[in-house]
């Protein structure tokens, strides 16, 4: 009987329909392809490989961070416990679709002549057979197998709390690799700013080393009558200037590496840094960018998204599925006997089978302000999705127009620094020589210094930018997320 019943219950199961919407992905609220214009680049059209961070990020010694903090960071492990967290709670959404199965074995014994009652049980209960002795002694022996209070899904409420529940679950693992994504992106940020600050440290080093020695020469002329005193003043100027910028520049050096220490997770290891942005900038290589702005739903964050609206779309089933009758089944099958030899004989089995159906007549319109509730909530969901592409968009159409420009603002920056090098260097044995007065000089030196520190920021601009349109593309997190998501879980026993 219990076989029959738990077949019966599960072809109602089968059989029950669904009240949420059919889904139907939104069209991209996005042009269908990238800007074009002066500041963007002719070579717009290749399209997007598929690519690891290996690929884009080749220098050995920054892919050995990005491995360590996928093992170490912290917002990585707190990741996999939401994951975890969202795929446990849709395990225990989706054992409601089957019954529960209860079983127990039960033995009372009762002595009215001294009023004792002793009893060990385990499980449900049934009515039992009793054994009285002429002493007034009460021996009861049974055993049960019952289901409890299971809804029959005739309209899906169930399983559209369960449907929600998967997508909530496929939502929480995109947000994973979306963490994973910015994790990988901001380690090789980190990078590049620790070696774009060893750069400008130097800059301020070798600067402050070439002032001192002005600054050594011009009190030479000063204390011989040559050079007047503002020619010293203006030296030391320099010097002090370039003595600041080595304290600000030592402070940024090792809040770099306060900050690759907390995106890693762990001690960073000194080999693992590069010494200057003129080493680090040539290893991120390029990454092109796909003229279909379709690829944007790769992204994680647009992933993660999609699965919310998805979630969203199924609560309106539930919601809906609730304005009509429940229907229940409590079954209950079992043994008792007044002695332990007779307990599984067939005279001892009996079975009772309740169900029930309940339907809600008055909640004060409570269950169409829930399916409303949930109309609004899945069109706000519809809007982060929207905005999240939107957001995708902006953010790749920004780093493609800085991609566009940065190679001619690098070439001229480079061509401005080595002419105002040449100037100073000139300048400087011209008023060495007696030629050129101080001032000439030092005009040519402060040039160069800030050319030479243009260049740096124009560097790790050019370098950031490839590790920004890498992000914003999805980059590698997000090759094996497609709208289909991860595989549903395999049935649990």
């Amino acid at each position: 009987m219990i076989r029959k019943t738990v077949s019966l219950v599960a072809l109602a199961s089968l059989a029950a329909c669904s009240m949420a919407p059919k889904y139907v992905r939104p069209e991209l609220p996005v042009p269908p392809s990238w800007p074009v214009g002066d500041a963007y680049l002719k070579q717009s059209e290749i399209t997007l490989p598929s690519v690891s961070y290996r690929d884009i990020f080749r220098d050995p010694r920054l892919q050995r961070l990005v491995e360590q903090a996928l093992v170490n960071n912290r917002d990585l492990r707190i990741a996999a416990a939401n994951i975890a967290t969202a795929r446990a709670q849709y395990g225990i959404q989706r054992a409601a679709l089957l019954p529960e199965v209860d079983g127990g074995l039960s033995f009372s014994h009762r002595d009215n002549g001294t009023s004792g009652v002793s009893s060990g049980s385990t499980g449900g209960s049934t009515s039992g057979g009793t054994t009285t002795s002429g002493s007034g002694v009460r021996d009861t022996y049974s055993a049960s197998l019952g289901l409890t209070a299971f809804e029959i899904d005739l309209f899906g409420r169930v399983r559209s709390l369960t449907t929600a529940a998967q997508n909530s679950y496929f939502a929480t693992e995109a947000a994973a690799r979306a963490t994973r994504l910015t994790l990988v992106g901001d380690i090789a940020s980190a990078w590049l700013n620790y070696a774009s600050d060893q750069s400008l440290l130097k800059i301020a080093r070798d600067t402050a080393a070439s002032a001192q020695r002005s600054v050594t020469l011009t009190k030479a002329r000063l204390d011989g009558g040559i050079a007047p005193r503002t020619d010293l003043d203006q030296a030391q100027i320099v010097q002090q200037t370039a003595l600041s910028d080595l304290a600000t520049q030592t402070t940024a050096v090792a809040q770099d590496i306060n900050a690759l220490q907390l995106l890693v997770g762990a001690p960073v290891d000194p080999t693992l840094l590069a010494s200057s942005i003129e080493e680090a900038a040539p290893t991120i290589a390029e990454l092109p960018a796909g003229l279909d702005s379709g690829i944007l739903l790769r992204r994680p964050d647009v992933v993660q998204a999609e699965y919310t609206l998805r979630a969203a779309n199924a609560q309106i089933g539930a919601a809906r599925a609730a304005l009509f009758p429940r229907i229940s089944l409590t079954a209950l099958a079992g043994l008792a006997s007044t002695s332990l030899s007779n307990l599984f004989t067939g005279g001892a089995f009996n079975y009772s089978v309740a169900p029930s159906v309940s339907y809600p007549m008055f909640r004060a319109g409570a269950g169409r302000a829930g399916v409303a509730q949930s109309q609004a909530q899945r069109d706000s969901a519809l809007a982060s999705y929207e905005k999240s592409i939107q957001t995708a968009f902006s953010e790749v159409a920004d780093a493609l127009a800085r991609h566009g420009t940065i190679g001619n603002q690098l070439a001229a920056q480079e061509a401005l620094t080595k002419s105002a090098g040449d100037n100073y260097r000139l300048s400087d044995a011209r008023y060495r020589g007696g030629i050129d007065t101080f001032l000439q000089s030092l005009d040519a030196q402060r040039s160069f210094y800030s050319a030479q520190r243009s260049l740096v920021t124009t560097r790790l601009t050019d370098a950031t930018n490839r590790v920004t349109l890498y992000r914003a593309l999805g980059g590698d997190a997000a090759l094996d997320v497609t709208p289909a998501g991860p595989q549903p879980l395999a049935p649990q026993r």
